[in-house]
């Protein structure tokens, strides 16, 4: 029998002088990733950091494959399951929703060769970078935008913080 997924939140109510931003964190899929939740919100955060809006509220959910799967057909008219999903809803506030397939991070880390975490740390940059308007190419061409640069230096400086710790 499978075991069912469980819901677990992380609210974080963010207020510096000139952002006040809500992050939520969820967990749709049937891993366990509450030891990552500090990390996950921190990884959010630092992708707001630059972001000019004056309030933010940002849902981030893990899901299963067949989840996002779901997802990434009704709205974007693609099949099969990919890493994360980004959905700005709104700029004033700015806000979004992002989803993330656990089972796909994992299958990135192997394929990448590096921990679960940092995975999902990109994933989370990733999501965020798009609810706040940044886009890259669908092609090779990806890696060399300027979108995944910021994400890669906003990761190296997570992972450079996370190891200082």
């Amino acid at each position: 029998m499978r075991a069912r997924p469980t819901t677990t939140a992380r609210i974080l109510h963010l207020m510096r002088e000139e952002m006040a931003a809500t992050i939520l964190l969820s967990n749709l899929s049937e891993h366990n990733l509450a030891e990552y939740s500090d990390t996950l919100i921190l990884a959010a955060q630092t992708a707001l950091s630059n972001q000019p809006a004056v309030a933010v509220e940002l849902s981030v959910t893990f899901v299963s494959d067949e989840a996002i799967a779901e997802l990434n057909t009704r709205y974007l008219g693609r099949s099969g399951p990919t890493d994360v999903l980004a959905f700005c809803l709104g700029d004033d506030p700015l806000i979004g929703d992002i989803y993330i397939s656990v089972e796909t991070a994992r299958r990135n880390a192997v394929e990448f060769d590096v921990a679960l975490v940092e995975e999902l740390l990109r994933l989370v940059v990733h999501g965020t970078l798009h609810v706040m308007g940044h886009d890259h190419p669908e092609d090779d061409a990806r890696d060399q935008s300027a979108m995944f640069k910021l994400q890669e230096s906003l990761v190296d400086r997570l992972l450079s913080d996370l190891h200082e710790r």
